[in-house]
């Protein structure tokens, strides 16, 4: 598939574009190192593609949202960063901080600019610190990773920003084609860094446009009010023991967590991975729209929680802090993984980090205990002061097997300790884990 220039993408994608009129730094005819033929290679690139640098920078609506796209052309020496590549992206992020503008970036770039030396190279943290101020200004960043998009590109308007979507069979990495091992080429693909939790969505050039519609209307919309916690799915008595109200949220027809956010949201997009390698396909999280506004979500879906898990639903609630977005989460889970390889992977941490996320954040966090509470692992998830349970759900200090073997007693009194636990939804209301049992909308 041929590469798109850098306008027709913009053009597929908004209306309006109006591109910043960035003044093009005075450069000697050979660049900043004197590279023979620069200066030849330059001419040719501005002749070939109709641009003067690798990266086209302006302000168009997707959607109904007004943004700031920073959209490279990579027919132009390969899209390489160079000093006045700098120039544009810098000025780019200063206008979005200026006008609280989100910024979509649609990379596409072989690396730095081998003529311009360490003075390009230098561009990526020129690049680097625009971006950071822009985070920490509450402004939202996504990324469309476009083929190829390697180098400093992908590990700073790529891999920096807060949503990233990649389009099919883009090449992606640090190592571009030309510089990496010959072994394992689908390992430097969109496909492979969506799988490695380092990529949101793969998405079709047809659905980019929808797409970023979506995701733009979802991350500019700020509420200060906390979201309210989801009405139960399934009418239940309250359980009469503490074994009862086990049984009950190990019921295969209980309601599940994919069940609650499309019944609590009008549409939502999915947010995937820890960044880190990582996708626990146990936890489902991502920004909704209810009522008109958004809502970020952090779901465990009954499976035991990986480390991944946890990184990614600290990612997400850190997110939706920085962006004024208020964040619900569910509880369902026997716990987090205890296996030798969660222990490798970091659970530890993991957990802790996620623990942090909920107390730290600074916009409210709402909670409903959907089935299985068992455990740090599922409390990391859970709201202080903040959270409700279903009628059909228990949460525990442990669960009752491993109750039982904590305590050294015989697997014959796991359904009393259920019951001595104190664990049923109006016991948790009694014991102010819980402010209320949810019912039926």
């Amino acid at each position: 598939m041929p590469r798109q220039p850098a306008r027709e993408v913009l053009a597929a994608i908004s209306t309006g574009f109006a591109e910043f009129p960035t003044p093009l730094r005075d450069e000697p005819a050979d660049g900043p190192i004197g590279w023979p033929g620069y200066r030849e290679a330059r001419a040719a690139a501005a002749e070939r593609t109709g641009e003067k640098e690798s990266v086209v920078c302006g302000t168009a609506k997707i959607g109904d949202v007004e943004a700031v796209l920073i959209a490279f052309e990579f027919g132009f020496l390969g899209g390489s960063l160079g000093q006045r590549t700098g120039d544009r992206i810098e000025a780019a992020f200063a206008h979005a901080r200026d006008a609280r503008l989100p910024v979509v970036s649609l990379v596409s770039t072989g690396g730095s600019r081998m003529q311009q030396g360490m003075r390009a190279l230098m561009q990526l943290q020129r690049v680097a610190r625009a971006s950071a101020l822009t985070r920490a200004s509450g402004i939202p960043r996504i990324s469309v990773l476009r083929d190829p998009t390697t180098g400093g590109g992908w590990a700073t308007l790529g891999a920096g920003a807060d949503v990233i979507l990649a389009l099919p069979e883009a090449q992606v990495g640090f190592a571009g084609s030309r510089v990496r091992p010959p072994d394992a080429p689908e390992a430097y693909t969109a496909e492979a860094k969506l799988e490695w939790g380092q990529v949101d969505a793969v998405v079709s050039p047809g659905e980019l446009a929808p797409a970023l519609d979506r995701w733009l209307r979802l991350l500019t919309a700020r509420s200060s009010a906390a979201a309210p916690p989801p009405s139960a799915l399934r009418p239940a008595s309250p359980p009469s023991t503490g074994w009862e109200a086990v049984q009950a949220a190990r019921s295969p027809s209980r309601a599940r967590a994919a069940e609650y956010l499309d019944a609590y949201f009008d549409w939502r997009e999915d947010v995937s991975g820890d960044r880190v390698g990582g996708v626990d396909h146990g936890v489902a999280c991502g920004f909704g729209w209810r009522d008109g506004r958004t809502i970020a979500y952090a779901a465990q879906c009954g499976t035991p929680t990986l480390p991944s898990g946890f990184r990614t639903a600290a990612r997400l609630v850190k997110l939706a802090s920085r962006l004024r977005i208020p964040v619900l989460t569910l509880v369902d889970t026997p716990g987090a993984a205890n296996d030798a390889a969660a222990e490798q992977a970091g659970a530890g941490g993991a957990i802790a980090e996620m623990f942090e996320a909920v107390a730290t954040a600074s916009v409210p966090v709402t909670t409903l205990v959907i089935g299985e509470g068992g455990s740090g692992g599922a409390l990391a998830f859970a709201a202080a002061e903040s959270t409700w349970v279903a009628p059909d759900a228990y949460f525990s200090v442990t669960s009752p097997e491993a109750a039982a073997a904590i305590l050294k007693r015989p697997a014959s009194e796991v359904p009393e300790i259920a019951n001595q636990l104190r664990l049923r939804p109006q016991d948790l209301v009694d014991l102010g884990v819980a402010r209320a049992v949810v019912s039926p909308a």
